[in-house]
């Protein structure tokens, strides 16, 4: 069950909770390869990434969406909450390695745009498009069919710089709209929470099992090849607020939680909706309650992309 809203709501929303990881150097794909879910040494100019940065454990301890600028420079997008600890212990890893790491975060504004103002990009999400003065456009999953993208453009210091042409989209809208697309960019309440495919990562473009190891890879690889894997990524309603990180139960045990709020956010309408990451035998029927054994109830919604069974 959803809420029906008049219309949905579309525009832009200036995007202040993501950050920017910036890569650049002769080398800055290479060392993305080894540390990243994604393949990055064959990142073209035209296409983002979708990726985790893992743990040994395979645990994700950030995601990101990367793009190319240059030949020689790549950005990363996360959350702003996670930016500085991710920063930190990439830069452990560059040792040798042509490259340089910093925070970009205040070179570049973001924009997330809704409906109408997405033009110009081809259909398939993880298209990128770089304009002549610097923009780049990435094409993301659609949220209750309505077409979205990311709009990253460079600043002059102390210049602020001109938003996307289209209406104002409260950035609150533009967390539902994320919420309802289905895909769960990490925060730092549920870091090292999750292996990729708990996230539905592998279906929505965030592996690739066919590149060379990173960090957590054979625990990835692990939990896809040989079935282990027993908890997927589930849209949730909601009549109460939700909170990331947030324990789920399920009526068939009161004592030990079955999975996490992943990401969460209130609808325009009434109510709020959340992806949550769960045991699939939770998911087969039952009550399920935020909180405790006892809490508000949680709705299943149906996903809005098949869950890949092969890779």
């Amino acid at each position: 069950m959803t809420t029906t809203l008049p219309s949905m709501p579309q525009g832009v929303a200036r995007l202040d909770s993501l950050g920017v990881i910036r890569a650049q150097g002769p080398e800055a794909a290479k060392f993305l390869q080894g540390q990243l879910t994604q393949d990055f040494a064959l990142l073209g100019l035209s296409e983002a990434r979708l990726a985790a940065f893992c743990s040994a454990k395979g645990r994700m301890l950030a995601s990101f969406i990367g793009f190319k600028r240059g030949h020689d420079e790549i950005l990363l997008l996360c959350s702003r909450d996670l930016l500085e600890a991710t920063l930190k212990r990439l830069s452990m890893f560059v040792l040798r390695a042509q490259v340089k790491l910093s925070d970009a975060s205040d070179a570049f504004a973001i924009w997330g745009v809704a409906g109408a103002s997405v033009a110009g990009l081809p259909d398939t999400p993880w298209s990128h498009r770089a304009c002549e003065d610097g923009t780049s456009w990435t094409r993301l999953y659609p949220s209750e069919g309505m077409a979205r993208a990311l709009c990253v453009r460079p600043m002059a210091e102390g210049v602020e710089a001109e938003a996307p042409v289209g209406p104002a989209l409260d950035p609150a809208v533009w967390s539902w709209l994320e919420v309802m697309s289905g895909v769960a960019t990490l925060s730092q309440p549920v870091a090292e929470a999750f292996v990729p495919q708990m996230l539905n990562y592998e279906s929505v473009g965030g592996v690739n099992f066919k590149k060379g190891c990173y960090p957590g890879q054979e625990v990835v690889a692990r939990s896809q090849f040989r079935g282990t894997l027993k908890r997927r990524a589930y849209r949730v309603a909601c009549d109460v607020p939700l909170a990331v990180g947030q324990d789920v139960f399920h009526d068939s045990d009161a004592d030990q939680p079955c999975g996490t709020v992943a990401a969460a956010a209130a609808s325009p309408a009434a109510g709020w909706n959340g992806i949550v990451s769960m045991q699939v035998s939770a998911a087969q029927g039952g009550r399920l309650s935020a909180g405790s054994a006892d809490g508000p109830e949680l709705r299943l919604l149906a996903l809005p992309y098949p869950l890949l069974e092969d890779i």
